[in-house]
Parts: structure tokens; C-alpha cells; sequence
């Protein structure tokens, strides 16, 4: 059984849904070590998430932006924590509904995901930096 783990920075993104699959794919190599396993993604940020989901139609990122942000409005009285602005609470709200991990299978060297289906970066700041992942595979 091999184990790998690595850090890997993501580009800066604007705020909205964005595919990160091949980015990640090509800072992990050690992907094409593994004939039966799994990769298990982290993202070090309360600010964005990650989610699998559809890879091929734009729109349904662009709904997904659009649904969240009217699902979990900025802005609101009650919130307290605004420190960095607006965007501040609601985007640590979103990444507590979303969440910050996903696990896929490695099958024969490669991720084992449907053909429609991509790793997402949630990015819910209007203002964000690079994000840091945490990448972990376990396999043979």
C-alpha cells in the first residue's frame, strides 16, 4: 500500500464556481502510481469549498453562483462577523454547506470519475488569494 500527501497552490480565481480538475491532476503525478485507490482533497480555507459536479455545461456553475448567493445573501442585520466585508460571513456560511473535502477513486492511474463530472473550487470571496489543497492518495 503507498501513501502520498502534498501541498499544492491553486492560480487566484475571482469569486464563482471554477473547474479545477486538470489543475489538479497535473501537480499530482503520483496519481499515475495507483492502480486501486482513492484521493481525498482538503482546501485550507473557511472563505471556499470544493464539490464535485457537472464539467462540461458552464451554466450550471453559473447557477450554482447564482442560487448561493441567493440562498446565503450578503449583507444581512444579524450577521456580526464582517470584518473583512460583505462577503465575509456569507462565504463562510457557504463553505459549511458545501464543505471542505471530497474523496474519489484512482482506478488503472487515473481519477475514476464520470465523464460528465468535475472538481469544483467554490470560491466565495469577491476579493480571494491563492487557495491551498491538501492532497492525500492511499492506494496500490
Amino acid at each position: 500500500m503507498a501513501w502520498y500527501q502534498k501541498e499544492i497552490s491553486l492560480k487566484q480565481r475571482k469569486r464563482g464556481f471554477h473547474l479545477i480538475t486538470d489543475e489538479i491532476v497535473d501537480q499530482v503525478p503520483e496519481i499515475g502510481k495507483i492502480h486501486t485507490g482513492i484521493m481525498h482533497v482538503f482546501i485550507k480555507h473557511t472563505s471556499a469549498s470544493l464539490t464535485l459536479n457537472e464539467n462540461a455545461d458552464p451554466t450550471v456553475r453559473k447557477d450554482m453562483e447564482t442560487h448561493f448567493n441567493r440562498m446565503i445573501p450578503e449583507n444581512m442585520p444579524y450577521y456580526e462577523h464582517d470584518t473583512e466585508g460583505p462577503d465575509d460571513m456569507p462565504a463562510h456560511l457557504k463553505s459549511v454547506v458545501i464543505g471542505n473535502s471530497i474523496t474519489l477513486p484512482i482506478t488503472n492511474g487515473a481519477l475514476n470519475i464520470g465523464i460528465w463530472q468535475g472538481i469544483y473550487l467554490c470560491e466565495h470571496r469577491n476579493y480571494s488569494r491563492s487557495r491551498k489543497l491538501v492532497i492525500t492518495i492511499m492506494g496500490e
